[in-house]
């Protein structure tokens, strides 16, 4: 036999055995489904409450909305409602501190801060978003996506302070999924569903699907167009995917897929 073929044969083996493990090793979410997907929002903006819980409590779907207290303030009435409707509530800091190279967040830059200016923002966002709505906030958004502190030499990354408070962290902008069975739960992907049409976030959903993987979609605005825009359309086409048992897709808000996750995890 040829060496090639030899080493072909070889490489076939460690393959297979490779997918066997990996299928070994596959979260089994509930109810049969393959796979998982939570809805996330930034900033607690008011078309969020205005018009975005309205349709996912038409479809009995829960969120995540990752809000700052002032956000809060503006439409309180409506994310009190939200609350009442099952959503959960997450903090994304008191002043949505991101890097000065945006101009609009000079005055809070991430570069200025200290681990321990972080961290006392964000007992102070914990602490005013339970005052206005009630809810301890168990799971974070970084604003931005951005997880450092500090300028040069000096910079560190907050990240073992989101992990130390939160159930988790949740990044922005990223590429991949979650695997549940490996991701840092202090550093979770966030894939963005801003300005996309259905095919582009089903293709999403049937990429993390083959892999039994987590899908953490992450927006903005809930509308029909414009910047940093979740449109309604797209989003209520994907409900109604959801919907169809045969599509294997479970919705669920983040901290509620952790906590499934951490459960059937331990002890492994």
């Amino acid at each position: 036999m040829k060496s090639s073929h030899i080493l072909s044969c070889i490489a076939s083996i460690l393959a297979l055995c490779a997918s066997s493990a990996f299928a070994q090793d596959k979260i089994q979410w509930p109810e049969g489904k393959r796979v998982a997907v939570s809805l996330t929002f930034d900033d607690g903006r008011d078309s969020q409450v205005l018009r975005g819980t309205q349709l996912l409590d038409k479809y009995g779907v829960k969120a995540t909305f990752f809000v700052v207290p002032g956000a809060v303030r503006r439409q309180h009435e409506g994310w009190k409602k939200a609350v009442a409707a099952g959503h959960e509530i997450g903090n994304h800091s008191l002043h949505h501190p991101c890097s000065g190279n945006f101009p609009w967040s000079r005055e809070h830059a991430l570069e200025s801060y200290s681990m321990t200016d972080m961290k006392a923002e964000l007992a102070q966002a914990n602490k005013e978003i339970q005052e206005l709505l009630g809810v301890a906030p168990r799971v974070f958004a970084y604003p931005c996506g951005q997880t450092f502190v500090g300028r040069g030499t000096e910079t560190k990354s907050y990240v073992p302070i989101v992990a130390e408070m939160f159930l988790l962290g949740r990044t922005w902008m990223d590429e991949a999924p979650n695997d549940p069975t490996y991701c840092d739960f202090a550093q979770l992907t966030g894939i963005e569903m801003d300005g996309k049409d259905f095919p582009q976030v089903k293709s999403f959903i049937e990429s993390a699907r083959e892999d039994g993987a987590w899908l953490v979609l992450a927006g903005h605005e809930m509308g029909d167009d414009g910047p940093q825009t979740t449109r309604l359309s797209m989003l209520e086409e994907l409900l109604a995917y959801a919907a169809d048992p045969t599509n294997g897709v479970w919705i669920a808000p983040a901290g509620e897929v952790a906590d499934y996750v951490l459960k059937m995890t331990k002890g492994k």
